[in-house]
């Protein structure tokens, strides 16, 4: 079965694969608008940024998701294979580079047009905290299922695939009406 459709080792080498060359795309552009000059560079950031978090909660949203349709899967079988590949290529292919491009592209943002000052991005820095928290939880359940340990319920998983979405809530609040 190793090596067959979507779910073995050479289509995960290709998605790797495809990952970091998006990855290096992606670096290599954001160091080019750098180079044009830092009042037309920080637009483009921003907006890279923009797609970096939508990328990485997408992830956030998703994964609480197939952990509650491996939680129903029976341990060991084809469908809980599947499912703990497709959570370890989530994790890896999408979550994790996402999530650091948003620290890394919202870091620079927030020193250079905000020089780290202002009530609103304090928050938004501590409910991003709170993002990666959940992130890294995730990652913890990934290796927990790919070793066969159910540790949760499905009724857990429904409750944690709220969390990102209340901290999603607050940090487009905190961005977009900068309340304090």
């Amino acid at each position: 079965m190793e090596g067959e459709g979507e779910t073995g080792a050479s289509a995960g080498r290709k998605a790797r694969l495809r990952a970091s060359i998006a990855l290096v795309v992606f670096i290599g552009f954001a160091g080019l608008l750098y180079l044009i000059g830092r009042d037309s560079a920080y637009l483009w950031l921003k907006a890279l940024h923009v797609i970096a978090v939508i990328s990485w909660m997408a992830g956030l949203l998703y994964m609480p998701r197939l952990f509650i349709y491996h939680t129903d899967a029976e341990k060991g079988s084809v469908q809980a294979e599947t499912f703990s590949v497709m959570e370890q290529r989530l994790m890896k292919v999408i979550m994790h580079p996402a999530m650091g491009l948003s620290w890394l592209l919202g870091l620079y943002l927030a020193w250079d047009g905000f020089s780290f000052m202002g009530g609103w991005l304090h928050a938004k820095i501590a409910a991003v905290v709170g993002l990666t928290v959940v992130h890294l939880y995730f990652a913890r359940a990934v290796k927990a299922f790919q070793r066969g340990d159910y540790v949760r319920t499905a009724r857990f998983w429904r409750l944690m695939n709220e969390i990102p979405t209340l901290l999603m809530i607050a940090i487009v609040i905190f961005v977009v009406v900068k309340p304090f």
